[in-house]
C-alpha cells in the first residue's frame, strides 16, 4: 500500500431548473435551494407535497385515489392548498409534476406545471429529503422547504378527510398519550415516561434482523437499567396479526402500545418518518431525538457505556455502522489503522469540520448534508475500497455518494485540516467533478 503523511489537527442545492406549462416553457427560475423550488411553484397559503415514486410502480398508483379522496373531503371553511410535486424515477426519464388541489379546483389532479429534471438533480432531492424507498410522498413547508411530515402515505391513508391538514410534527407526549401495556398484561399510563429517556422501538416478529437486534437490545435494556439510569423502551410493533405481536412481546421486558391501537402506532410512525425496520429512536427526558441511530449504537456499545449515545461527529467504520454510507454523501477518510494511533488523529483531523458544518446546519434546523468516517484496514474497508473503485493509498480523502453512485477523491501526498475543509467546502458549493462509483 501506498504510505502518505497524516498531519494531526493540531499542525441542497437543485442547480437550473426549467418549469413548463401545457407543453410551454413558462420560465426559467435559478432553484440553489430546494425551498426556492417549492416558494416558486406555491403561494404562502399552500403546502406541498413532495412525492417519489416509478410509473411502473404499483402501490403509487394504487395510492392516487387516496390523495383525491383527501382533496375532496377538505372542509370548505378551512380553503387549504396543497400542490404535489411528482418526481419521476423511471431509468431514462426525470420530471416533477407539480399538482393543484383544493376545493376550488377541478376535480381531478391534473399537472399544472412540469419541471425537467436530470438524474443528477433528482438524486440531489432524494439525498436532501433522505429518501430511501419508493412510493414516497413528504410534505414541505412552502415558505422554508422544510419537512412538515415525512411519510405522507400513512397521512392520507389515516387522515383521509384531510382534518389535521396540513400534518404538521406533533411532540411526543402528545402522540404517546394512552395507556401503555407490559407483556404480563398490566397496563400504564404514558405519563409514567415522565423524567425517563425513551427508546421507541419499531419491529416485527417476521423481520430476522429484528429478532436479532431485539437479543441484542433486551441485555443492554438491563444493563443501563441497572446501573440506575432512567429508561424505557416502547415497542411499536409492524407484526401482522395480533397473535404474532403477542408472541413477539412475550420476550420484551419493557413497554408497548397497544396492538389494537392502530392510529397510535401510525402516528409514532408518522412522526419519525419511519422507512425500514429494525429502528431504534432515542429521545432525551424532554421527548427530543438524541439518535435516530439506536440500532447501530446498541450494536456498537455492547455495554452501554456511552448511553444515551450522543451523535459523534466522526464515525470509526465498522460493519454495523456501514448502512449509514447508503443515508446520502459521506466523507471518508481512510487510513493506515495498523500504525499505532492512526485512527485517532485522523478523527482528530476532520472532527472540527465535521463539528462546523453540524453545527451551520442545525442552527438552520436542517440535517448536515454530510456524514464523516474514518476507515482503517479491515475486511469492511477493504469491501468499500473494492465497491468504489478506490485505490489502496492511504491516507485517502474522500467524498462517496452511493445513490449517486459518484465518488469524488483528494488526491494529495499531505491531508491537513485546510485541505479537508476546503474539499468539504468544493463539494457543498458543487464544484467537484464527480468520478462513477
Amino acid at each position: 500500500m501506498e504510505k502518505r503523511a497524516l498531519l494531526s489537527a493540531k499542525g441542497s442545492t437543485v442547480g437550473q431548473g426549467e418549469w413548463k406549462r401545457e407543453g410551454k416553457t413558462e420560465r426559467n427560475i435559478d432553484v440553489r435551494e430546494t425551498h426556492r423550488l417549492v416558494a416558486s411553484c406555491t403561494s404562502p397559503d399552500q403546502g406541498p407535497g413532495l412525492g417519489g415514486a416509478c410509473n411502473r410502480d404499483a402501490p403509487l398508483k394504487s395510492g392516487n385515489p387516496k390523495c383525491e379522496g383527501e382533496r375532496k373531503k377538505k372542509k370548505k371553511k378551512k380553503a387549504n392548498r396543497l400542490q404535489k410535486i411528482y418526481i419521476n424515477n423511471e431509468p431514462h426519464v426525470y420530471g416533477a409534476f407539480v399538482f393543484r388541489a383544493s376545493p376550488h379546483t377541478s376535480p381531478h389532479l391534473q399537472p399544472t406545471f412540469i419541471w425537467e429534471v436530470g438524474l443528477l438533480r433528482q438524486l440531489k432531492l432524494w439525498n436532501k429529503y433522505r429518501i430511501s424507498n419508493i412510493p414516497s410522498l413528504i410534505f414541505l413547508d412552502a415558505t422554508t422547504g422544510k419537512v412538515v411530515c415525512r411519510n405522507g402515505l400513512l397521512v392520507i391513508r389515516d387522515d383521509p378527510e384531510g382534518l389535521e391538514f396540513p400534518w404538521g410534527p406533533k411532540p411526543f407526549r402528545e402522540v404517546i398519550a394512552g395507556p401503555l401495556l407490559r407483556n404480563n398484561g398490566q397496563s400504564l399510563e404514558s405519563s409514567s415516561l415522565e423524567g425517563s429517556h425513551v427508546g421507541v422501538y419499531f419491529s416485527a416478529h417476521w423481520c430476522p434482523p429484528c429478532r436479532s437486534l431485539t437479543r441484542v437490545l433486551v441485555e443492554s435494556y438491563r444493563k443501563i437499567k441497572e446501573a440506575g439510569q432512567k429508561f424505557e423502551i416502547i415497542f411499536v410493533s409492524a407484526d401482522r396479526s395480533e397473535d404474532s405481536f403477542k408472541q413477539y412481546f412475550s420476550e420484551m421486558p419493557w413497554l408497548a402500545v397497544p396492538y389494537t391501537d392502530e392510529a397510535r402506532r401510525s402516528r409514532l410512525n408518522r412522526l419519525y418518518g419511519i422507512q425500514g425496520i429494525p429502528t431504534l429512536i432515542v429521545l432525551d427526558p424532554q421527548g427530543e431525538v438524541i439518535t435516530r441511530q439506536g440500532r447501530v449504537e446498541v450494536l456498537n456499545d455492547e455495554d452501554c457505556r456511552e448511553f444515551p449515545w450522543h451523535p459523534k461527529p466522526v464515525l470509526e467504520l465498522s460493519d454495523s455502522n456501514a448502512v449509514q454510507l447508503n443515508e446520502g454523501p459521506c466523507l471518508v477518510l481512510f487510513v493506515d489503522s495498523e500504525d499505532d494511533g492512526e485512527s485517532e488523529a485522523a478523527k482528530q483531523l476532520i472532527q472540527p469540520i465535521a463539528e462546523k458544518i453540524i453545527a451551520k446546519y442545525k442552527a438552520k434546523e436542517e440535517e448536515a448534508p454530510l456524514l464523516f468516517f474514518v476507515a482503517g484496514e479491515d475486511d469492511m474497508t477493504d469491501s468499500l475500497r473494492d465497491y468504489t473503485n478506490l485505490p489502496e493509498a492511504a491516507p485517502l480523502l474522500t467524498i462517496l455518494d452511493m445513490s449517486a453512485r459518484a465518488k469524488y477523491v483528494m488526491d494529495v501526498e499531505e491531508i491537513t485540516p485546510a485541505i479537508v475543509e476546503a474539499f468539504v467546502n468544493d463539494f457543498l458549493a458543487e464544484k467537484l467533478k464527480p468520478e462513477p462509483i
